[in-house]
């Protein structure tokens, strides 16, 4: 029952991205926009970037960083066929390919792609460019719970069904990596985070099953859910215990009311056969992860194209919100934040951020960790 009453904040809370007027399905992230502008060209080139500083409350020193910069090429070999991809830089000095797929337009209404995709899972593992969410840093149930940036090499369809106003896709991924050099990888703090493969010398033994359907057809409304079930993977298949199935649900839903902007969203995970991962591993990963939050925002508008948008955000996401065997939940994984801050957007696709965030545990109580941060956003 209190899962149903998370979920109903979570649909009632809800957000971004639609103009008034317009019932279609034109909310975009940057592979999207770069697949359908290149139309007639030979390349097309995006990218977008934020620079980050946070500074935590107390006696710990801030820190200033070029989180991630991202440069996307998009290549059209013909009206049918077009192939993306995604280069991201992290920290200055790390490096990774996040996104590299084929696109086949079979018709209308049905794309066969195949190679290196974002999961569809939530908002913002498939629409996580700076400047199409509030706050500095993304949020924290899309980092431990989902977690974002979810990509891995698979094969599937996508497509719209516009006379339901529905989006549609479904993929077979590889999946999580939970075993690898005579070690476990997975473990309760992040949950599946340490897993993700992310399209690199990948470990295959079943494939998983991604969905996700989003509907459309109510002006400045947007609901979707997102289904991901299979097995984790294990570069050793010869050790039993190894692996735990994985089962998650997602809802989401945004809305767009003349100025004011809503967005929710609920995920939750049940992971089976963890009691004998544990016991084989030495890890504490839970058998149950889920988490929410729920996003209000209202646009002021200032001179042409610039907005003053202060936003709150409440999230509530726990890595054991249960466990199996002798495990014990631990109770610093029980986590909930209260974010609140201002955006304003200086140009379509530049933004500078602020917000100051309050964190608590089920062990902290009243004991709050607080962190200022600021930074800038764009996305062109």
């Amino acid at each position: 029952m209190r899962n149903l009453k998370l979920l109903f904040v979570a649909i009632l809370v809800s957000n971004i991205g639609y103009s008034q007027g317009n019932t279609g399905d034109t909310y975009q992230n940057s592979a999207s926009r770069i697949l359908s502008t290149n139309l007639g060209k030979a390349i097309t080139i995006g990218g977008y970037g934020q620079i980050d500083y946070n500074e935590p409350d107390g006696s710990k020193a801030g820190n200033i960083d070029v989180h991630r910069l991202v440069i996307l090429f998009g290549y059209n070999f013909n009206e049918k066929v077009s192939f993306l991809t995604e280069i991201e830089y992290e920290h200055v000095k790390e490096v990774y390919v996040e996104q590299a797929f084929v696109k086949y337009k079979a018709n209308e209404n049905l794309n066969v792609l195949a190679g290196l995709m974002l999961v569809p899972m939530g908002i913002i593992n498939e629409f996580h460019e700076p400047t199409t969410y509030y706050g500095v840093e993304r949020p924290n149930v899309d980092k431990y719970i989902v977690p974002t940036t979810w990509r891995e090499l698979g094969v599937g369809i996508s497509g719209n069904i516009d006379n339901a106003s529905l989006k549609y896709q479904a993929y077979l991924f590889n999946g999580f990596k939970s075993f690898a050099g005579g070690e476990g990888v997975l473990r309760g703090s992040d949950g599946l985070r340490k897993g993700r493969q992310k399209g690199a010398e990948s470990v295959v033994n079943s494939p998983n099953f991604s969905t996700k359907l989003d509907y459309y057809g109510i002006l400045g409304l947007r609901l979707g859910v997102s289904g991901y079930f299979g097995k984790t993977q294990t570069d050793d298949s010869s050790i039993e215990d190894s692996t735990v199935g994985v089962s998650m649900i997602g809802l989401d839903a945004r809305y767009k009311y003349n100025n004011l902007e809503l967005r929710g969203q609920y995920i939750t995970t049940s992971l089976s056969d963890t009691d004998k991962y544990n016991a084989l591993t030495g890890k504490d990963l839970g058998s149950k992860m889920n988490g929410f939050y729920g996003e209000i925002a209202y646009n002021f508008d200032l001179k042409g194209v610039e907005k003053l948008t202060p936003f709150l955000r409440y999230e509530k996401h726990n890595t054991h919100a249960d466990t199996e065997g002798s495990l014990i939940a631990n109770e610093a994984y029980d986590r909930d934040e209260l974010i609140f801050g201002l955006n304003y957007k200086v140009a379509q696709g530049a933004a500078f951020k602020v917000d100051y965030q309050l964190m608590n545990n089920a062990v902290s109580g009243s004991n709050t960790s607080k962190q200022f941060n600021a930074g800038i956003g764009i996305w062109f």
